[in-house]
């Protein structure tokens, strides 16, 4: 469906939103042109009962899109290197975010090569939470832009909903609290999912969006 997501659609528990968002295609218009990239791979934050979440602690100026209202998108700078990037969900002051892993590009492929000139395969070109939002060229500026306006820089696009068969689930990645949760959802079978690595084991680890 070529349409945009609208508001309330997005406002659901993050569970429920990360199996929502496979499938959707998130679209960037970045300096080199649009981007568009087929979501293949999210991990569901919640809030205050998610020990894993950034908002697990309360609310600060760094976490405060995650609390809505849904279908914005959450930014954040980690280890000092990379952005990842989030959609919003659940009702308005109720924390919880998906994590956006990895991703297959359906539109502007050939920006995306010449930023990922090594790449091997149409796989790698947007695999993992760094990769994709460098892919999409989202940075501190697009946090808490609009997903669901059409003259958002970055928009949020209903797409062919994938098959409840071809969804796996298991624990989140590299995070070093609740780390068997088993909120990372994927498409299986594509190759732009990311390896697992279970986190715990570094004391750098922070959690995630």
């Amino acid at each position: 469906m070529d349409r945009l997501f609208r508001r309330e659609e997005l406002a659901l528990d993050p569970v429920d939103l990360a199996r929502l968002l496979l499938g959707a295609v998130l679209e960037a218009d970045t300096l080199d042109g649009r981007v568009g990239v087929r979501l293949v791979e999210v991990e569901a934050y919640r809030g205050l009962d998610d020990p894993a979440s950034h908002c697990y602690r309360g609310k600060t100026p760094r976490n405060a899109v995650m609390w809505g209202p849904a279908g914005h998108l959450y930014v954040y700078f980690v280890y000092g290197m990379h952005f990842c990037a989030n959609v919003v969900g659940t009702e308005d002051g109720q924390p919880g975010a998906v994590l956006l892993r990895a991703g297959e590009v359906v539109e502007g492929a050939d920006v995306v090569r010449k930023r990922r000139p090594n790449a091997r395969g149409n796989g790698e070109l947007a695999r993992g939470p760094a990769i994709l939002t460098s892919m999409l060229g989202l940075a501190k500026d697009q946090n808490g832009v609009d997903l669901t306006d059409p003259e958002s820089p970055v928009r949020l696009r209903v797409g062919e909903r994938v098959p409840v068969d071809d969804v796996r689930t298991g624990p989140r990645v590299g995070v070093a609290m609740a780390m068997d949760t088993p909120w990372r959802f994927w498409v299986d079978g594509s190759p732009a999912v990311s390896a697992y690595r279970r986190g715990g084991k570094r004391r750098q680890v922070r959690p995630a969006g």
